[in-house]
């Protein structure tokens, strides 16, 4: 196998975000206090964000690059067990059943259905499969959609105070958009945030409850090849969101827990208890950095993290979504030196899962 480095998508994903004028009404609705994060003192340096950013913004832009050569597959970065791994798409994803086969309203799911089968709040399916937790930064409020209008940095990765949030993929339909992925999800959730915003025919020129797939990052539990479930996962507390080309997390803002970092993300068993666990960190990020509207329509919910239709921990084993994607799990990290596990110097360019 080649170094994976060198592995482009061969998907049609969109490489930018459609030119779609922002809809007033978001803008009138206060974006413009949230996209402008009240300035405080963070432990992370600007010089190493930058670098960070720049080295990741490289990386995810392979992913999302087309090329004719067959032979090169889509790739993103991803936890498992506090380790970063590396994640080979095998082929394009899945989205089964379609929309307008739930619960939801009927013709806001039918015009969804023009646009995207993938939806994200409801799916009790196959539980066969291993799941995928798609980790978003809804902390970082609107910018997770990518639109820098929206505060989103000129990449597709959102923003939180000023900081750029760095995610294994950007935003659907940006540059760093990853591979084999949707370009847009529909979700009951979408529709409550827009109408908290007093829209009600939706944005982008999209239909209603459709928007571009977040900003994301990949937690796994388990090493494993084919396919796999997809569980939504909204993260309210900036403090346990992991770094993707380090796993490590960084205190962002004050937290009531006596060590703020210590349910980081990059383990099942911490997102099992930041389910449960109640931290002022979510509402200081997301009411005294600026108004975010996510966090205000869902009723500011005091937990760490919020996996809509999952609210216990046994149910985190139920995919939310009806996404399904297909990638084998690597032992390496994919972000140069392109490191082994414990190994600072080898380089991966034979990776075997």
């Amino acid at each position: 196998m080649k170094n994976l480095g060198h592995y482009n998508n061969k998907s049609a994903i969109t490489k930018s975000l459609i030119a779609i004028p922002i809809v007033a009404a978001i803008i009138l609705a206060g974006v413009a206090g949230f996209g402008v994060y009240s300035s405080h003192a963070q432990t992370q340096s600007s010089s190493s964000t930058t670098s960070s950013a720049s080295t990741v913004t490289k990386t995810a832009t392979q992913t999302s690059s087309s090329s004719n050569n067959d032979s090169e597959l889509p790739w993103s970065g991803g936890f498992l067990n506090g380790q970063v791994v590396t994640f080979v798409y095998t082929q394009n994803y899945t989205c089964n059943p379609g929309v307008i086969s739930f619960g939801f309203n009927s013709t806001e799911a039918s015009n969804a259905q023009a646009v995207t089968n993938c939806e994200v709040g409801a799916f009790k399916g196959d539980t066969t499969l291993p799941n995928l937790y798609i980790l978003v930064p809804a902390f970082a409020g609107l910018s997770i959609f990518g639109v820098p209008k929206l505060g989103a940095s000129s990449q597709g990765f959102p923003t939180f105070n000023n900081q750029t949030i760095l995610t294994d993929c950007g935003a659907g339909g940006t540059q760093t958009a990853c591979g084999d992925h949707p370009t847009y999800f529909y979700s009951p959730a979408f529709t409550t945030v827009e109408q908290y915003l007093g829209i009600t025919s939706g944005v982008f020129g999209l239909p209603e409850g459709v928007l571009p797939t977040p900003s994301h990052s990949h937690l796994i539990n388990q090493s494993d090849t084919g396919g796999w479930n997809n569980v939504a996962v909204l993260v309210f507390d900036p403090n346990i969101f992991p770094n993707p080309v380090t796993g490590q997390c960084t205190q962002m803002v004050p937290s009531s827990q006596a060590n703020a970092t210590a349910n980081c993300l990059n383990t099942y068993s911490a997102l099992q208890k930041a389910l449960t666990t109640n931290d002022s960190a979510s509402d200081n990020a997301n009411c005294n950095y600026g108004a975010n509207p996510i966090y205000e329509a869902l009723g500011q919910p005091p937990t760490q993290v919020v996996v809509p239709g999952d609210m216990t921990v046994p149910s985190l084993a139920n995919p939310n979504t009806n996404l399904v994607l297909f990638f084998n799990v690597y032992n390496y990290n994919p972000y140069p030196p392109f490191t082994n596990f414990g190994d600072t110097t080898s380089t991966a360019t034979t990776p075997t899962p």
